[in-house]
């Protein structure tokens, strides 16, 4: 017998359509006379009223329906509701799944993604048309949602957003951590656990968000773009304990690996255990295996470093002790040296070439100072002979009017009142003639 899930649910549609259809022509009698086209109605009906009528019995015939078909045209509303087709190869069905009901789901519909949902057909009597109310939707096996991986995989892989080149280094004394996961997972308690026992004076900053469902790629988005605008991180960690691969599908959304890969600061992925491979792992600067082990890999081991330092103490002793070790045999090979053994022939010999040193300089000194003088001497003897006074001396006297000397004797006139000097005096004078 063929028990293919699409096979049953291709007979249960099939066998409502027979039932809507029985259930429809019954209604349809009911008001008109006679199954002709230009029958005259016992009543006429509204658009409205007819639509309604028909809603009723629709969607009292199709309740708890399950479809399975490949999902085409999603689109997310701003209202947080979904909307999108489910179709297969020769049909398509219009489907809702309201916000309410999509903040349980696990993962993120996408185009060309097979889905079974489970829900109840609505007619939306605006348009006129009937349409999928889903309250379920699961994936139709795992294999759909390794497809999906592998398919995004290979797109960013294409796009560069894998390469080793770009990926930044973790730093190796991070002051402050920043970890973006669920508040109450035990992945975080984990890490706490760890960082505390390996080095307790780091600082951490916790993110909380969801790691699993819908809205949960986009809040691990956010919060990585809201540390880069934070900038006081030096590491961050995006993280969550293991699960099935619809549980850590968040982690392999295109927008949360765009925003590692946007990331100024670098990104450890610490998602699942150590068989689980995400996207955010690839993307991320450095995977880690599970939450714990990225926590022995962005802090050091502070016994470890207690060890470095007493070893580097050591190793600062033993140099210092053969360095003054070397200086002392140096200082005692200087002292027992032919100089440190007859220090005051040294003193002697010193005291000698300063004396020498001394009488050549009374010598230069002594010829220095005497040719001094002598020129002095002469420049004394120049500048007498220039002193008007000497020359008034022998009997010459100077003439001024005025306070001006008189050169010459043209610039006199008659009447003309002088003054004349003499080298030990000066009398006024008219001239006469």
């Amino acid at each position: 017998m063929n028990r293919n899930p699409w096979n049953i649910f291709s007979r249960r549609i099939l066998l409502k359509h027979k039932i809507f259809t029985i259930i429809l022509r019954k209604f349809t009698t009911n008001f008109f006379k006679n199954k002709h086209v230009h029958t005259r109605f016992d009543k006429i009906l509204s658009v409205s009223e007819l639509t309604r009528t028909i809603k009723s019995v629709l969607e009292e015939s199709f309740e708890n329906v399950i479809v399975q078909g490949e999902i085409s045209n999603f689109k997310k509303h701003t209202s947080g509701h979904f909307y999108f087709t489910l179709k297969d190869a020769n049909a398509q069905l219009s489907a809702v799944m309201w916000r309410g009901k999509n903040s349980l789901l696990s993962f993120t519909p996408q185009d060309g993604m097979k889905v079974i949902a489970k829900g109840n057909i609505t007619l939306y009597e605006v348009r006129g048309n009937y349409q999928l109310d889903c309250y379920e939707l699961q994936i139709a096996g795992i294999g759909e949602l390794q497809l999906a991986y592998e398919r995004l995989k290979q797109q960013l892989a294409s796009e560069g957003l894998f390469d080793e080149r770009r990926k930044k280094n973790i730093p190796f004394f991070p002051v402050c951590i920043g970890i973006v996961t669920s508040p109450t997972g035990a992945a975080l308690q984990d890490m706490l656990n760890v960082i505390s026992r390996r080095f307790p004076c780091v600082k951490i900053l916790l993110y909380p968000v969801r790691v699993q469902g819908s809205g949960a790629a986009e809040e691990i988005a956010q919060a990585i773009r809201d540390f880069n605008s934070y900038k006081n991180i030096d590491v961050m960690v995006i993280c969550r304990g293991g699960g099935s691969l619809e549980d850590l599908w968040a982690f392999n959304e295109e927008i949360v690996a765009r925003a590692v890969f946007d990331s100024a600061i670098p990104v450890v992925s610490a998602v699942g255990h150590e068989i689980d491979f995400s996207i955010s792992d690839f993307v991320a600067d450095l995977r880690a295996p599970t939450p714990s082990a990225a926590a022995e890999l962005i802090v050091p081991n502070r016994n470890d470093l207690l060890n470095i330092v007493k070893e580097n103490v050591i190793s600062m002793r033993n140099a210092m002790n053969d360095f003054l070790r070397t200086n002392r045999e140096r200082i005692q090979s200087l002292v027992q040296s032919y100089s440190f053994r007859r220090p005051l022939d040294t003193v002697r010999q010193y005291l000698q070439r300063m004396d020498e040193i001394q009488a050549t300089l009374q010598r230069v000194y002594e010829y220095r100072m005497n040719a001094l003088k002598q020129h002095v001497e002469t420049l004394l003897l120049r500048l007498q002979s220039l002193n008007p006074n000497a020359v008034l001396k022998r009997g010459y006297a100077m003439v001024f009017k005025k306070g001006n000397a008189i050169t010459s004797v043209k610039r006199l006139t008659r009447n003309d009142e002088v003054v004349l000097h003499f080298f030990d005096g000066k009398l006024p004078a008219k001239i006469i003639e």
